[in-house]
């Protein structure tokens, strides 16, 4: 007979507690084979496809589409069939497949397969000592009666339904075997904040009139607008918890300085003018992100997790901001001090087509050391953005456009930009926030400064 094994939600790392259905990839009832992917997932730092370890008949899918289910959640149950026909229908050896197939790692998710964990060979199972009955011959993989299924699965549902004061009990669940979605949760949230509006009473009193005047007559309530929830899920969410920690944690100040880039631009010319890959400013500002950094090496670290250290890195792993199909992410450039200037515009020319199919992974999203925000491409000139937590500082660069400026003491039309600068005030002080950006506008104005960096 078959035995139903139960897949529950993966831990899929970088601390992760949860991921939003956002397509099922197999249906109930449908064959399925070992490490084929089922589900499409999104995390808090990128979408991603599950394989389940088990082969057999998809028994029941636990989560609609757009609902989130936690880490060790069930997401799938599978009929796994019994191997009776390869060993002689001996129960010890189909417990021993069972016993191989629950041993066996998710693939994909930096677990290594053990020697021990490999799927066994039936016929070199010992039998077992004790005879046992002969079982009945199973043609073909039979789904069990469908498994009792609680009101509730997501510990999630029942948190949000605690705080927003709903009584799990008074729902009626939309989702199999009337089990309690968190878009359950979300209406009867909905309604709750409509309910003072549709039933506030409506005034019967008649109206007097003055004499002349047309007689009164009932005036029908007029329709108000309901406002929309719209519910914080999946990456918003996790941008704005980790904005939340930010400004709540760090105390971060920002200066700023207007800049010339019109020799900057000009390099950029002539260097795309030869042979070769393209390059981008933002690789230009990239590399003087990294010879800056190195000259102020304090404005490469982060306050540890209580507070009572700061730890300098000692390599920068570059974040920047780029626009991506899940909105606004920022991949990280590894070990950008040990990157040429072409090799950095590789890099974020790569990162930045991953950001805008949706492909980055959770690795290329996490361990930033410092952040680069070219707000420029939306048209404006400044910003006072919230630090990357944990991190110590962001330079961001507004446009650059032409505008009069006074060089060599006459009046002239220059590429300006506006640079600005946000720190933690806690690795630093003004000072040195100062130099930093003093010196990031002096390579911005003279790029040539670069040359006796190298």
């Amino acid at each position: 007979m078959p035995v139903v094994r139960e897949f529950r939600l993966p831990d899929l790392g970088e601390g992760l507690t949860g991921a939003e259905v956002v397509r099922w990839m197999v249906e109930v009832g449908e064959v399925i084979a070992v490490d084929q992917p089922v589900v499409e997932v999104e995390t808090a730092k990128a979408v991603v496809e599950v394989p389940c370890p088990y082969g057999g008949v998809v028994t029941a899918r636990y989560g609609a589409e757009g609902e989130e289910i936690a880490v060790g959640a069930p997401l799938v149950t599978v009929a796994v069939a019994s191997a009776g026909g390869e060993a002689g229908d001996d129960p010890a050896s189909s417990a021993a497949v069972v016993s191989a197939e629950v041993e066996r790692p998710l693939v994909g998710y930096g677990v290594a397969e053990s020697k021990g964990a490999r799927r066994r060979r039936v016929g070199a199972v010992a039998p077992a000592p004790a005879p046992a009955p002969a079982p009945v011959a199973v043609a073909a993989p039979v789904a069990p009666a469908a498994p009792v299924v609680v009101p509730v699965i997501s510990p999630l549902v029942r948190r949000l339904a605690r705080e927003q004061g709903v009584d799990l009990a008074a729902l009626s669940g939309s989702g199999p075997d009337g089990l309690i979605m968190r878009a359950d949760v979300e209406r009867a949230v909905a309604a709750k904040v409509a309910a003072p509006v549709s039933t506030a009473p409506v005034s019967t009193a008649p109206v007097s009139t003055a004499p002349g005047s047309a007689a009164s007559v009932p005036v029908a309530p007029t329709a108000v607008a309901q406002d929309e929830v719209v519910p914080l899920r999946g990456l918003r969410k996790a941008v704005a918890e980790k904005l939340s920690r930010s400004h709540r944690e760090i105390p971060a100040a920002t200066c700023w300085v207007d800049v010339d880039a019109t020799e900057l631009m000009a390099l950029r010319r002539q260097l795309n003018a030869t042979p070769g890959p393209k390059v981008s400013v933002l690789a230009l500002l990239a590399r003087i992100c990294t010879v800056a950094l190195a000259r102020f090496p304090e404005l490469n670290s982060s306050v540890t997790e209580d507070g009572s250290g700061i730890v300098r890195h000692s390599a920068v792993h570059l974040g920047f901001a780029a626009q991506g199909e899940r909105g606004l992410v920022v991949p990280v450039v590894r070990d950008a001090h040990a990157r040429s200037t072409e090799q950095l515009g590789a890099e974020l020319g790569r990162l930045t087509e991953s950001a805008r199919s949706g492909s980055l992974t959770p690795a290329e999203l996490t361990g930033g050391t410092f952040t680069l925000n070219n707000y420029g491409v939306f048209g404006v000139d400044g910003s006072t953005p919230i630090l990357n937590h944990p991190e110590a500082a962001m330079l961001g660069v507004g446009r650059i456009v032409a505008k009069p400026w006074v060089h060599g003491g006459e009046l002239a039309v220059r590429e300006v930009t506006q640079l600005s600068f946000t720190f933690d005030h806690r690795v630093c002080d003004g000072g040195t926030a100062g130099g930093f950006l003093r010196f990031v506008a002096d390579c911005v104005e003279q790029p040539g400064m670069l040359l006796r960096q190298l």
